[in-house]
């Protein structure tokens, strides 16, 4: 498909031209995975039942001689075979990565089927399909990773943010063509129903570990500092399982000079959450550590009131610790706004419960949003990792080089804004916060990055 945006006029052009027929000729090939991604158990459960596992053997059946053929790697063949795998295969990583299968124990030795599932039998003829895939070796009864499944499993956490909105694409026509804001009308504490939140944070967890490292040289300068010009601590928003927070604290009790005054000058440290679950969970895993920390109930788009509620409670000032957040800000509850002549430079589609909205108003959106934050930050800076999208024409001439395509429908009908990252930070520089060039990262290091790792400063 053709893909026009004029962010001037406010309009989009989707036309066809000369491979869009045959590509629509294979849509009925997808009818049967289709189904099989809405099946109810395999959307909330965690683990592969007997059930589900002969329910995923019957459709791989389906799709196993087309799995198995040798495809020109240049073809619209070889993208939907792989695209079809990839739909296949995913929830099944999860779900071994969820329940322990890639533990070292099974990934640096053989394995029998009965070492992991209580029903053998059931379990080793979904390895034999893996198996066929290129992921396992056999001997005799038992298994062994080869270096395709090993590529796989180290990279199952990286799947599970993409499975966690399965609940989501499940509701797909209704998204587009009944009520779309039905899947996110919830109260206040009940459970999402468009992701699977305990998913998503487990992915989240595995898949930024990479990103909490590439922080570590930030943290080191910024707590090597003079004691008295330092952060008295750090506000993690969104803190998710806490596993930032914990990471952190390591890292400053053992390479900063913080580190060696913990007893004169006591770090404090922060989570905030939305989610009242995920502040349950980083309480618990915190103490479990034993560190000492604070949970605080927060929303991204408020930080007055998260600036009142700490001082009451905890007599701590905001403004007073190193206020960090990662892949968050997109996710923003939106808020109307006059975008008057801004003409935005974004390629993003952004929709707000079913309403298309433009991006002139997008960039409006950030720009008001993150001026919230600037008189908090003005003393250490904000310290942002954040998500962005690529051009439609970028992504469709490196597919299967780039999870941008999966990024922008898990974020895209979950009403979330993703901007490019250039985009990202001249409206950062708008509001007053310029990002540190020495410190600036992005993944990969090149025009396809959708992470950036950034210090932005007054």
């Amino acid at each position: 498909m053709n893909y026009e945006l004029n962010n001037s006029e406010n309009t989009v052009k989707i036309s066809t031209h000369e491979n869009s027929e045959k590509a629509f000729s294979f849509a009925g090939i997808y009818q049967n995975l289709a189904e099989f991604l809405s099946d109810e158990e395999l959307i909330s459960s965690q683990a592969i039942s007997d059930e589900l596992g002969r329910k995923w053997m019957k459709i791989y059946e389906k799709y196993r001689s087309d799995l198995l053929e040798n495809r020109l790697e240049n073809s619209l063949e070889y993208q939907i075979q792989k695209h079809i795998e990839g739909a296949l295969i995913s929830p099944i990583i999860v779900k071994l990565g969820m329940s322990g299968m890639f533990h070292k124990y099974f990934m640096e030795a053989s394995f029998s089927a009965d070492e992991f599932h209580k029903n053998p039998g059931c379990f080793e003829q979904l390895l034999e399909a893996l198996a066929e895939l290129g992921w396992f070796s056999r001997k005799g009864r038992n298994f062994q990773f080869t270096e395709t499944g090993l590529f796989f499993a180290r990279r199952a956490s990286a799947y599970g943010v993409t499975v966690s909105y399965l609940p989501m694409f499940a509701k797909m026509e209704n998204l587009l063509f009944g009520r779309a804001n039905e899947i996110r009308e919830v109260e206040m504490g009940e459970e999402e129903i468009h992701v699977n939140r305990e998913m998503n944070v487990w992915g989240s967890g595995g898949a930024h570990s990479t990103y909490f490292k590439v922080l570590d040289e930030f943290i080191i300068e910024i707590f090597n500092r003079p004691l008295d010009e330092q952060p008295k601590g750090i506000l993690d928003m969104g803190c998710g399982n806490g596993a930032l927070l914990q990471h952190l604290y390591d890292v400053i009790e053992s390479r900063t000079l913080r580190g060696k005054n913990l007893d004169e000058h006591p770090l404090f440290l922060v989570g905030a959450d939305f989610n009242k679950a995920a502040l349950k969970v980083t309480r618990a895993n915190l103490v479990k550590n034993d560190i000492w920390a604070k949970v605080i109930w927060g929303d991204i788009g408020n930080p007055k009131r998260l600036a009142e509620d700490l001082k009451s409670d905890y007599d701590i000032q905001l403004e007073d610790l190193l206020n960090i957040r990662t892949f968050l800000d997109h996710n923003r509850i939106w808020e109307d706004v006059e975008a008057g002549q801004r003409k935005s430079t974004s390629t993003g589609a952004f929709s707000f419960r079913g309403k298309r909205l433009a991006n002139n108003e997008v960039e409006e959106n950030l720009l008001q949003h993150l001026k919230k934050w600037t008189p908090y930050v003005e003393k250490f800076g904000l310290l942002v990792i954040e998500l962005h999208t690529l051009p439609p024409q970028l992504t469709a001439e490196n597919l299967g080089k780039t999870a941008a395509t999966a990024y922008d429908a898990t974020h895209g009908f979950s009403d979330q804004y993703i901007v490019e990252v250039d985009v990202f930070h001249r409206i950062c520089k708008e509001a007053g916060l310029n990002p540190d060039g020495n410190l600036f990262k992005k993944f990969p290091d090149s025009e396809l990055a959708t992470v950036s790792i950034n210090l932005l400063k007054k």
